[in-house]
């Protein structure tokens, strides 16, 4: 079978989707509560085409959802705004270890190469702690593909459907 004919994405393309579409659900929100609050009209202009633009990407993203791949357990979730927070928070810190990563790389003072790798060591704690925060009250079903794709659904349609 060729990859045109595939009807069900492999599983590492189907977390990256999910990645994109948790953190751009979330930023589309942030936009979308800021965006009446700037009175610059050309600021206001770029964050109204920022916010077109991640609604584009997340239809496109979540037009792929039927073909991910399921699992058998179905658990619903009860998200509330604790869930949004925590979620922020997660992403924030994955952004950060990201970012010291390639900093890291691009380093050439070893005071300042140190410095930035012990703030990536705070960064991936503070990911470590509220990952094992949102698992623990069921917030990440990091182990239930199905949950967590529904989740992202959800969260993506609440971004598109707000005002």
């Amino acid at each position: 079978m060729s990859l045109e004919e595939r009807k069900t994405l492999a599983w590492h393309e189907t977390l990256e989707i999910h990645e994109l579409t948790a953190a751009q659900s979330s930023g589309l929100m942030k936009l979308k509560k800021s965006v009446g609050k700037i009175d610059d009209s050309e600021l206001q202009k770029i964050y109204k085409k920022a916010i077109a633009d991640t609604e584009l990407n997340l239809n496109e993203l979540i037009r792929f959802y039927p073909s991910a791949p399921v699992s058998s357990s179905r658990e619903e979730l009860d998200r509330q705004d604790i869930g949004f927070y925590s979620g922020e928070l997660l992403t924030f810190s994955k952004t950060l270890v990201r970012s010291y990563a390639v900093a890291i790389t691009e380093t050439a003072t070893p005071i300042v190469r140190k410095t930035l790798t012990n703030q990536l060591l705070r960064a991936i704690q503070c990911h470590e702690r509220i990952f094992n925060y949102m698992y623990k009250k069921g917030l990440y079903p990091a182990y239930d593909l199905e949950a967590l794709l529904n989740n992202d659904l959800k969260n993506a349609k609440k971004a598109l459907d707000m005002n």
